[in-house]
């Protein structure tokens, strides 16, 4: 039997990268997937990719009314929610002399609020059982210049799984993240500086990695299987990095 048959999935942020791929392998695993992103040309581009039972939702992941209407969306066609992987987040790069409150919400926005009241929208339609699963990053463990916005976004997602495990513990829901290190993925093509200064840091981050190499999104994909499914069924608050020991060691 597959491993999330008949179950329902959203995931948030799908149009590339570890979202796309998760989504494809929930929807190999048996699961009914909606994938959401903010570019519905993006989003119509993704059919022949995809095969099984999905839905493609349209939404901006900083705006609840979105939230909103993914929610309703995702119970119109397919009924309560298994899964929920908040996949949908920014890169941004400022140091602190360039920092504005226009970014610092931009990044809080879409990285924090984002996830949080879309959970707070799917509270009523959780099935007992379900799992949430908050895409975090070992910058909410490691410092780094220029990511006071981004590392503190990820810091917060990191205490908001905390509690909700806590919160949703009696109702046998689990809530718990992903940490990748350095994943080989399109994010590291939305940022705001340079191209030569991504692709310097770039280069220096496999000789700090235990295993030498850049992770890839299919490897964030079947952590996020794991949690999601009954393999992790006694697992609830928990961060799991996926950096090759970039952070651990």
């Amino acid at each position: 039997m597959k491993k999330l048959e008949n179950k329902v999935a959203i995931v948030t942020g799908a149009t590339s990268g570890m979202g796309l791929e998760t989504a494809k392998l929930f929807l190999k695993e048996g699961a009914k997937v909606v994938l959401t992103g903010r570019s519905e040309e993006k989003l119509n581009a993704l059919r022949p990719e995809l095969s099984g039972d999905y839905l493609l939702v349209n939404a901006e992941a900083s705006n609840l009314s979105d939230s909103d209407r993914l929610i309703q969306s995702t119970v119109e066609a397919f009924g309560k929610i298994d899964i929920l992987f908040l996949n949908a987040g920014i890169f941004r790069i400022e140091t602190i002399d360039g920092l504005t409150e226009a970014i610092y919400d931009e990044v809080h926005n879409i990285n924090v609020k984002g996830p949080l009241f879309t959970v707070k929208s799917a509270y009523d339609y959780l099935n007992e059982g379900a799992s949430i699963i908050f895409n975090t990053s070992i910058v909410n463990v490691k410092g780094f210049a220029g990511m006071a916005a981004y590392g503190s976004s990820k810091a917060a997602l990191r205490s908001i799984t905390r509690t909700l495990a806590s919160e949703f513990g009696p109702r046998g829901i689990r809530v718990n993240a992903i940490a990748p290190g350095p994943i080989d993925t399109p994010i590291y093509g939305k940022h705001n500086v340079p191209q030569e200064n991504i692709d310097q840091m770039a280069a220096n981050f496999p000789s700090m990695i235990s295993l030498g190499r850049f992770g890839n999104s299919e490897e964030i994909a079947t952590t996020a299987l794991f949690l999601a499914s009954a393999d992790s069924s006694f697992i609830t608050g928990a961060e799991i990095p996926v950096d090759g020991g970039f952070a651990q060691v």
